[in-house]
């Protein structure tokens, strides 16, 4: 589905924030994108969906190719029509307009009202929560509310290729384990999933493969199964050393064993899984 061939990108007279970038996203797959902070991550996503320009960045070599098309010389708007859609990084919800307004906004390129409805009922089936506050201000949720509301209107225009640009920042670790649960029904219901996350637990939880980088080049990549174990991304992850650390940084007492492990992906959560529904249980406050 995708391909990124040689990527390098430059911000003004700054040295190269990203060289030779080289990877493919199956249209079966999620793949998480891994590193420290600087490490690249969110230029990838801006470079996909041609955002770049905005943060006054610029692609100076490399192609990037969706289904067999190359992308890196449109708008961010054709890119959108032909089906990659981004979740920005910080959420950036329309806070003064109601969440049914934001809804609306993501479904401004569907031109089928058909696919408008079904659409929002897909994502309100997701996010049941989104029916319940459709006509609160979306300044006014809370900040893991924000975050499937941005999700959410990222889904009304059907894409079939989701980038997701740290979906878990900021959130308590209940939300977090909710996005998680969020991007495998996602996945499950057809749409792939470029997935940019500083939380290594929870991105191998749900990523099939798996890209690390580290100050712009590719460190290492394989099946999520395979890295999660590796000597190399815990290094990236703890500094070189084996001690005193864990995937998001923080100290786990662990001594010199300290490993970064990707959770079951089969165990299911309990709060998330009704007793008789395929669908994700309702959220709550």
């Amino acid at each position: 589905m995708l391909t990124i061939q040689g990527l390098c990108v430059r911000y003004g007279r700054s040295a190269a924030a990203l060289h030779d970038i080289r990877f493919d996203v199956a249209d079966d797959q999620v793949l998480a994108l891994l590193g420290n902070n600087g490490a690249g991550k969110s230029t990838v996503l801006r470079s996909i969906s041609a955002t770049l320009r905005l943060h006054r960045g610029a692609v100076t070599e490399g192609e990037i190719h969706y289904d067999g098309r190359r992308i890196d010389r449109l708008d961010p708007a054709a890119i959108v029509r032909m089906g990659v859609v981004g979740v920005p990084e910080g959420r950036q919800v329309f806070a003064r307009m109601t969440v049914e307004e934001n809804l609306r906004a993501g479904g401004v390129t569907v031109s089928s009202a058909s696919a408008r409805a079904a659409a929002k009922e897909r994502v309100l089936d997701l996010f049941p929560v989104l029916a319940e506050r459709s006509r609160q201000r979306a300044g006014l949720l809370s900040g893991g509310e924000q975050q499937v509301l941005a999700i959410g209107r990222a889904l009304m225009s059907g894409p079939r290729l989701l980038l997701l640009d740290e979906p878990s920042l900021g959130l308590a670790p209940k939300m977090v384990e909710r996005i998680a649960a969020t991007i495998r029904e996602i996945h499950a219901q057809g749409t792939a999933v470029v997935l940019v996350e500083q939380n290594a637990m929870m991105a191998l939880s749900v990523a099939d493969r798996v890209v690390a980088l580290d100050v712009g080049k590719v460190a290492l990549s394989g099946p999520a199964a395979e890295v999660s174990g590796s000597e190399e991304l815990r290094r990236l992850y703890l500094g070189g050393h084996a001690g005193g650390g864990h995937a998001n940084g923080a100290d786990t007492g662990a001594g010199d064993t300290a490993t970064i492990t990707a959770p079951d992906r089969r165990r299911t959560l309990p709060t998330w899984t009704p007793p008789k529904t395929r669908s994700l249980a309702r959220w709550s406050r």
